[in-house]
């Protein structure tokens, strides 16, 4: 057994210890229960339907990000620029898109928004598999515009129906629901990539996951038709839009708003980058012989992202200090992966510093949409996320703009670790000033 592959299982080893010290819905009951509070006692977990379709949307996702690179060069032989052009296009599309798809889902209804998802998600993945650059285009548009509804919808619609069915009255947490989600997406992470990995080499097709996709899309829409109940932000009877558009821009002029969207910005686009560089920076540094196995490497990376997302689950529960002070230590740790992988270091150190820096995702999730669950109005709640994450696209297209060349992490590196320390002095700022949970 590889270096890689034994890192991989002793990560998991750590993940089966902390899965099984995990605090649980039951044990909330019964404390609930010896208080003499009324609850409702169900074997089935009121948020079991939430799972199962974001774990359905996040292996869609998952499945094509491993060969979407691939497709395009090797397959349908585009040119390094058209493929840059791709993704840009995507990033865009999803940075223009943001601001009208979380006013639509307000309105409209965050249920019907994510069905949408599901049909707009799934012709993208038809597009990508067709070899022609018009259609491609449109395959990245709409790519671009469904990435936006997945990260602001979707929580948007946990988080209403977590406080509409009051369901800390059935011994569910919003800490712990988000730091479940964190680990489901862990866990499609991982399935996804051996899933990809395992088509590919049967069908002789890197369009295989793209396919696969499109029916996981499928089956998560007809549970979402079949059990989801719609919310809105502005309730349709009530004529409030000059009310919502004041909630709207009085919430994002927060200072504690303003931190978050500024963190999350720096956070998140250092995360797309190390996406786009990790490759390259592992193996300019590669001691051991032989070809590189990506596929145990990510994999050991998303095994540290669920094993965080676990640690954050046990020590959360108590609420032993601030979620915003959880959060500035998060920022602290991703920037000192970040110096130390701007500067020297070995392929051994290398590979850890990326570990580490997944941990921090794995609780920078859960922390992060927790905060903002409590800080956001459930009335403009999705058009807020929205507008938040037009900022962080619009940061991913000019950093990678500005990158230029793969072997230019070193200086990319670095500039992540700046960003980072202005991110953590913000959100120390902000928590001291305005009470931040």
């Amino acid at each position: 057994m590889g270096y890689y592959q034994a890192s991989f299982y002793s990560l998991l080893g750590l993940c089966a210890v902390l899965l099984a010290s995990q605090p649980t819905r039951r044990n909330e009951l019964n404390k609930l229960a010896e208080s003499r509070k009324k609850v409702t006692r169900d074997d089935q977990h009121p948020e079991e339907n939430w799972y199962k379709v974001y774990a359905l949307v996040m292996g869609a996702d998952w499945l094509q990000g491993p060969y979407l690179y691939s497709l395009y060069r090797d397959e349908h032989g585009l040119s390094e620029r058209q493929v840059s052009s791709l993704f840009a296009t995507g990033f865009l599309s999803s940075a223009i898109s943001a601001y009208f798809i979380g006013a639509l889902a307000d309105k409209h209804g965050r249920k019907a928004v994510c069905m949408i998802f599901c049909l707009l998600y799934a012709m993208s993945c038809f597009f990508t598999v067709i070899p022609a650059v018009p259609l491609l285009f449109l395959g990245r548009i709409l790519g671009g515009i469904s990435t936006s509804i997945l990260f602001s919808v979707f929580d948007s619609w946990m988080v209403t129906n977590f406080r509409e069915r009051k369901l800390v009255e059935d011994g569910c947490d919003l800490s712990r629901t988000y730091a479940t989600t964190s680990i489901v997406n862990s866990l499609a992470a991982i399935v996804s990539g051996v899933a990809s990995e395992w088509l590919v080499a049967v069908t002789g097709s890197k369009k295989a996951p793209f396919l696969l996709s499109a029916g996981l899309l499928w089956w998560a829409l007809q549970l979402i038709w079949a059990h989801w109940t719609e919310n809105y932000g502005t309730k349709p009877k009530e004529p409030s839009d000059a009310s919502k558009t004041y909630s709207v821009w009085s919430t994002l002029k927060r200072p504690s708003i303003l931190a978050l969207g500024f963190a999350s910005t720096m956070f998140e686009g250092s995360m797309y980058l190390f996406v786009f560089f990790w490759t390259p920076t592992i193996k300019s540094v590669q001691k051991s012989a032989g070809e590189l196995p990506y596929g145990y490497i990510f994999s050991s990376f998303m095994a540290s992202s669920m094993a965080a997302a676990l640690i954050f689950n046990i020590v959360m529960q108590k609420r032993p200090f601030k979620y915003s002070r959880l959060l500035v230590g998060i920022l602290l740790a991703a920037n000192f992966c970040f110096v130390k992988l701007a500067g020297p270091k070995t392929e051994d150190a290398t590979f850890w510093l990326f570990c580490l820096f997944e941990a921090c995702v794995g609780m920078y999730w859960p922390c992060m949409g927790y905060l903002k669950g409590r800080l956001v109005e459930d009335e403009a709640r999705a058009k807020v996320y929205s507008i938040l994450r037009i900022p962080l696209n619009i940061f991913v297209v000019v950093s990678l703009f500005l990158a230029g060349d793969s072997k230019r992490f070193n200086k990319v590196f670095s500039a992540c670790s700046m960003l980072l320390t202005a991110s953590f002095g913000v959100v120390w700022a902000a928590g001291l000033k305005d009470n931040m949970p």
